[in-house]
């Protein structure tokens, strides 16, 4: 019998690795789906990790005017993306980062890491890198109240802000039919397709000038620091949806409150991997079924977003107080 502490740190450790080896295949199946419901070949499911392994190997040229702020950068986001994974519950939900962090807690990772890749983005001194900090910083501030909106409705159901509690409660079976949850739902899928700049808020395939927001802040960097940031980003993409996964559809999900069960973590995982695999399909779909909107309509965008969070809050009120 594994001791408890040993089960947890191995746990743990699994968590962090199967994360770090899932967000390249999860970029590479979105790209593969799409270019299959397009009638294309398209790359290989496993062409981000060729893509990494080439940045890894290529020479990193800097700026004469970089100062430390740029320098540090990639190693920052991409430490805070992969601290950000190990706390989200994805095919265990009993882990020890779990337990130390929140929903708020996510949020703050990840506005921390938007914040110094907007300093990044402006520490060069380019047209484009302003362009993207400043876009960056515009979704930034509409994409964080919606979320901790969110957090606030979820709380209200669940009674916690705490991943693992909260998935705990919706698999009890007390949740029922909530509309608060399904508001607070849709609030969180339209906040997560602008963090990751998905359409049709931005198109990561495409660098033109007029439309890109991620692209435009990382164009100054090259060789492993770009391997780094693009690293973070597909990270950044896993943790939304193992965020989705875990406090709206968290059945499946191994439990280590009475000790490792390998059986039942092998089963987590290729839940996981299910929930990776449909989420790359319906990505795919979406981004083909709708066009990429102007930079200024996305405030209309997420202040929909907001909205609805809000509506779940107020949902959540009318309906204890019924």
């Amino acid at each position: 019998m594994i001791p408890a502490a040993i089960s947890a740190l191995l746990l743990q450790l699994l968590h962090v690795a199967l994360a770090l080896a899932a967000a390249p295949l999860l970029v590479g199946s979105t790209r593969f789906a799409k270019s299959r419901l397009q009638g294309r070949r398209g790359p290989s499911p496993i062409q981000p990790y060729r893509d990494l392994l080439r940045l890894l190997r290529k020479e990193t040229v800097l700026a004469h005017d970089a100062s430390w702020i740029f320098r540090v950068t990639p190693y920052l986001v991409f430490s805070i993306m992969t601290v950000a994974a190990a706390m989200v519950p994805m095919f265990v939900l009993d882990l020890p980062l779990a337990r130390a962090g929140d929903l708020i807690a996510i949020v703050a990772l990840i506005a921390t890491a938007r914040f110094f890749q907007s300093l990044a983005g402006l520490d060069i001194g380019t047209a484009f890198g302003g362009i993207g900090a400043s876009r960056e910083a515009l979704i930034g501030s509409l994409a964080e109240p919606a979320v901790l909106m969110v957090a606030f409705a979820l709380a209200l159901v669940a009674g916690t802000t705490a991943l693992p509690a909260i998935a705990r409660f919706v698999l009890s079976g007390g949740v029922g039919v909530e509309v608060s949850l399904a508001l607070a739902l849709i609030a969180f899928l339209i906040v997560a397709i602008a963090e990751n700049g998905r359409v049709p808020v931005d198109n990561p395939a495409t660098h033109l000038e007029l439309t890109m927001v991620h692209e435009a802040m990382v164009l100054e960097y090259s060789g492993r620091n770009l391997a780094l940031i693009e690293a973070a980003q597909m990270l950044k993409l896993l943790v939304f949806i193992s965020l989705i996964s875990a406090l709206f559809a968290p059945w499946g999900m191994a439990s280590a409150e009475d000790g490792l069960d390998f059986l039942e973590v092998l089963a987590g995982i290729a839940v996981f991997g299910l929930h990776l695999l449909v989420a790359a399909i319906l990505i795919a779909a979406v981004e083909l079924a709708i066009a990429k909107m102007r930079v200024f309509r996305v405030v209309e965008f997420l202040g929909g977003a907001f909205i609805l969070a809000v509506l779940a809050v107020v949902f959540r009120f009318v309906t204890e107080a019924s």
